[in-house]
């Protein structure tokens, strides 16, 4: 896709950066990265976890003082302090996580966001003020309508409101369809284009979405372990070189054949189970489903519609309000005996956060499955630590965890190996149910292709999983069935084979 020539009177800045970088002590997180990004033109900024994207756009929106380099808007080399010069030059930046306030309506927080907002505001003049405004907007959200009662779509939609309402004309979009459904994504990222074309803004955005970038961008640029590695037209270079370009030498691993596992019949089933949230009200609201041996059921769903509150309460982090769990049949209660009477293991969300101490050892960490059983524990209370060591040692070898030794903090590991380490501690044993979230992210390409070879793996060999994923991809990619949970429970059930993308956004959006 290419973006017109720019024309006269075209509003939307060019930007570049000329050989900037930036260090953290002895961590080089820019080197003498230089990006052009033309007027009117819808670009992408590609590259893993840690590759230098959040500090050259920190740098750009004056979060970070770059420590050489040059930012130029049209041409011309601007200074940027601090964000609020950034603002000042017409650079604004949509951020991954909402930044409205809940308790304000639409209109509350567009007239707050001005810095020349009067401290006595006449609600008549802002009113027919914003009306004029979103005449000339391809989009609107209801202005009376309090944040916390907008869906996601409508939040992110105000999100870019709020920088075109402030007359931003260069928008950087981090991650900007993380919290919505495809067809969400597809008509705000639409609109965006289409005013990027007309020459009205101009936009770089991040994403790690193949999709989303060869069907909205026109240009792109590679970041990789801080410097810029590669870039070009979108449509002239593959995805497959695209993705080349960011893993470099990494090796991937294949992906894992689905194959006809062993064992068959139910094996994981939940039936009506209620959990409220931390406000105390239902996020889990009658959720039914059933999970066969050997079948990945993945459970799709936006951001807030109880998934994590799902998870929490399977694992033992929640308590049940209602609700029974059944595991071959049988009672299941999310507590230590059972998990290990059931063979049920998981990977939740965050897993440093919510499956380890961080300042625990590897070796010490790996052993929370084992540490009251021999040869780690004798006599039922003394803890044999060479045992644990050794374990710990087979493990880090056989999951591929690059660690400096069994005893280093686990907090000091990279963010994959953390998910490697825990998958090795749940994953060592003979496995009937594996629950699953969010498995993959902010990882990399090959610690990504590592963890989903593993998943499928034990599918393979007959277990239940349940994977909750806010990756749509990725739960196209594993899942034997998809089931979509909107609501607190599950609104719509489909195998996983043939799977329309655009009926399962429609479930997601409630519709």
């Amino acid at each position: 896709m290419t973006a017109p020539a720019p024309t006269a009177g075209m509003r939307a800045p060019s930007l570049e950066t000329i050989g900037m970088s930036k260090s953290f002590g002895a961590l080089r997180a820019l080197q003498d990265v230089s990006i052009q990004v033309p007027a009117g033109s819808f670009h992408a900024l590609l590259g893993e976890n840690g590759a230098g994207k959040s500090t050259l756009v920190k740098c750009i929106m004056g979060f970070y003082i770059p420590d050489k380099g040059q930012l130029l808007l049209d041409g011309t080399e601007v200074p940027v302090r601090n964000p609020k010069d950034a603002q000042a030059l017409g650079v604004g930046m949509v951020y991954q996580h909402f930044t409205l306030v809940p308790s304000l309506t639409a209109a509350e927080n567009l007239v707050a966001s001005r810095a020349d907002a009067p401290a006595v505001i006449n609600w008549r003049k802002e009113r027919d003020t914003l009306e004029t405004f979103l005449e000339r907007m391809p989009f609107r959200v209801p202005l009376d309508r309090p944040v916390s009662g907008l869906a996601a779509g409508e939040k992110q939609k105000l999100e870019i409101l709020k920088l075109l309402y402030l007359d931003q004309r260069f928008l950087i979009l981090d991650e900007p369809t993380s919290v919505l459904t495809p067809g969400e994504a597809d008509e705000i990222l639409g609109l965006l284009r289409d005013m990027a074309h007309r020459g009205e803004i101009t936009v770089a955005m991040i994403s790690h979405k193949f999709r989303e970038v060869e069907a909205f961008c026109d240009d792109f640029t590679v970041l990789r372990r801080g410097a810029r590695v590669g870039g070009g037209k979108v449509g002239a270079v593959s995805t497959r070189e695209m993705a080349a370009m960011m893993i470099g030498d990494a090796v991937v691993r294949p992906s894992a054949a689905r194959t006809v596992a062993p064992k068959s019949g139910t094996t994981l089933e939940i039936a009506g189970l209620f959990a409220e949230n931390d406000e105390g009200r239902d996020a889990v609201s009658g959720f039914d489903l059933k999970v066969q041996a050997g079948e990945i059921v993945g459970i799709a769903g936006v951001s807030g519609n109880g998934q994590s509150e799902l998870v929490e309460a399977l694992s033992g982090q929640r308590p049940i309000k209602l609700g029974q769990i059944l595991v071959h049949d049988q009672d299941f209660e999310p507590i230590r005996d059972h998990f290990d009477k059931f063979k049920i293991f998981g990977l939740p969300e965050e897993p440093l956060k919510n499956a380890t101490v961080p300042t625990m050892s590897v070796a010490e960490n790996m052993a929370f499955r084992r540490f009251d059983k021999a040869p780690m524990s004798r006599l039922g209370f003394w803890l044999s630590r060479e045992p644990m060591r050794a374990k710990a040692r087979d493990l880090i070898d056989r999951y591929n965890v690059k660690t400096p030794s069994t005893e280093t903090q686990i907090r000091d590991l990279s963010g994959g190996n953390v998910q490697r380490a825990v998958l090795a501690r749940e994953l060592s044993e003979d496995v009937d149910v594996l629950i699953v979230a969010n498995p993959c992210f902010g990882l990399d390409f090959a610690s990504v292709a590592d963890i989903r070879a593993q998943i499928m793996e034990q599918r393979n060999r007959g277990a239940a999983v349940l994977l909750v994923s806010e990756d749509l991809d990725e739960i196209l990619e594993l899942s034997d069935r998809i089931a979509v949970m909107s609501g607190g429970k599950v609104a719509y059930l489909t195998p996983g084979a043939g799977a329309d993308r655009t009926t399962i956004g429609r479930y997601m959006a409630g519709h």
